[in-house]
């Protein structure tokens, strides 16, 4: 008789349980590195130009911003950002997470200026205003725009004095914390390239006029101008004159000429020797005073109809217009005081 032999069992190995508790701890430790961290006060991080994700997880590691680097890597691997953060500079306040992390500096949502440039500022108050809001340094700011290349081909050739006066646009701007000079007035100039229109170089052509002397007119109408509906009555004060020979005599350009703004002129400023000085030379000065608005290079470039040659400030910052010399000086001795 046959005896069938039993197969034998195999101890059951431990290896599977093991490895399951492994897995598991591992998850733990990794969603215990993930979580959120919550910050008692805004931090602020800068992330260099080209920096490779192991930097940026060290700098957010010196910033407590992260629990590990190892895991902030492991995540950046796993959701598909790795490589596509930006750099610059952001601020991260109250409960923030890896997913927080992501969105904020893959969009590059970096920490932004804001900067407001008035009308009829000249070139070195709109570079004063960037040194003291920190934005730009100014005396590099007034060497790139003497010397800087730009692609607008209106522009007076680098090195000619005063050569961006008047064409870096007055606007709000919002910028990235940290741009360069250069950056700063290219965006200015492109600003300036929007509003004037190719309806508004055709009708300067009409008037036979160049860019250079539409802007030069339209900043002294600026600094002339406290009314908007002033504006292009001054303007045709302005035509009136130059159709006719006349001086301009305006004030505005004594002031640039004397480098200052001064409430009252005296007889002596009216004689300082300045090709900007309108009193002394004939025709527009050689460029621009001031940075002029939207409004006023429309008034340059559409100017009343008007028979006025001459004009006097109010108290309330209108003016008074004249069609002749008697009327003006009656005018004078009754609004100036």
């Amino acid at each position: 008789m046959a005896v069938r032999r039993g197969k034998k069992r195999r101890p059951k190995s431990g290896f599977p349980l093991a490895a399951v508790l492994v897995c598991v701890l591992i998850v733990l430790i990794f969603k215990d590195l993930t979580a959120p961290v919550t910050l008692s006060q805004s931090v602020t991080v800068s992330v260099p130009s080209q920096a490779t994700t192991t930097m940026i997880s060290q700098l957010l590691q010196d910033k407590q911003l992260i629990h590990s680097p190892w895991a902030f890597k492991m995540y950046a691997k796993m959701s598909g950002f790795e490589g596509k953060l930006r750099a610059g500079e952001y601020i991260f306040s109250g409960k923030v997470s890896l997913k927080d992390i992501e969105e904020t500096m893959a969009k590059g949502n970096v920490i932004a200026q804001s900067f407001t440039i008035p009308e009829g500022y000249n070139i070195e108050q709109i570079a004063d205003l960037l040194a003291e809001k920190g934005i730009a340094d100014r005396d590099r700011f007034l060497h790139v725009a003497d010397q800087g290349s730009f692609p607008y081909d209106y522009l007076p050739p680098p090195g000619t004095e005063h050569r961006l006066e008047g064409f870096l646009f007055p606007d709000t701007y919002k910028i990235v914390k940290g741009w360069s000079e250069e950056q700063i007035i290219e965006m200015m100039l492109k600003r300036f390239d929007q509003v004037f229109t190719p309806e508004w170089s055709k009708q300067a052509e009409k008037s036979k006029m160049t860019m250079q002397e539409v802007v030069t007119l339209a900043s002294i109408i600026e600094r002339e101008a406290k009314v908007p509906a002033d504006r292009p009555v001054i303007s045709s004060v302005f035509h009136n004159r130059l159709k006719q020979g006349m001086y301009l005599e305006s004030c505005a350009t004594v002031q640039y000429a004397l480098g200052e703004v001064k409430e009252v002129l005296l007889y002596e400023d009216l004689k300082v020797d300045s090709p900007y000085n309108t009193y002394l030379h004939a025709g527009l000065p050689p460029g621009p005073i001031a940075s002029p608005g939207e409004a006023s290079l429309k008034a340059a470039l559409y100017p009343a109809e008007t028979n006025y040659y001459y004009f006097v400030a109010k108290q309330d910052g209108s003016h008074y217009f004249s069609k002749t010399l008697a009327e003006h000086n009656e005018a004078k001795r009754k609004y100036l005081k």
